[in-house]
């Protein structure tokens, strides 16, 4: 397994709504060094445990500002910058259990030079979620 400097410990937990567990978060450094605008991500799946979330059951935020995946395609003004976590936040009743779980991130990004796209960062690591 791959150790990713990109999947954070720190802010990875569960939400709540009413007082009920209804996600959990994740924090996610860009691998790609001039950092990217939110229009230019293409995609982004999280895999925990075996659990496939898409970016429909996302939301990504960064610059104190919180967007949907299908709002981030039309936000040119946004600002995903090197070394700066964004928080992406899944819906998923009763949010994950306690425990050190596998998480993988596959990150796709639209750069304009590069001879592919998109470009793939994937990412893997065990994280802990507390009690």
């Amino acid at each position: 397994m791959a150790i990713s400097y990109n999947l954070l410990q720190r802010g990875f937990k569960n939400v709540t709504e009413n007082g009920q567990a209804a996600g959990f978060q994740v924090m996610i450094k860009t691998a790609y060094y001039r950092g990217v605008v939110l229009s230019l991500i293409e995609d982004l799946e999280l895999i925990v445990d075996g659990e496939q979330f898409g970016s429909d059951r996302m939301q990504f935020t960064v610059a104190g500002r919180t967007f949907t995946f299908a709002e981030m395609a039309k936000t040119t003004d946004v600002w995903w910058p090197w070394l700066e976590p964004a928080v992406v936040t899944v819906r998923k009743p009763g949010g994950l259990k306690p425990a050190v779980h596998d998480v993988q991130a596959v990150v796709k990004l639209r750069i304009s030079y590069m001879p592919f796209t998109p470009t793939v960062y994937p990412f893997q690591d065990k994280l802990v979620l507390m009690g």
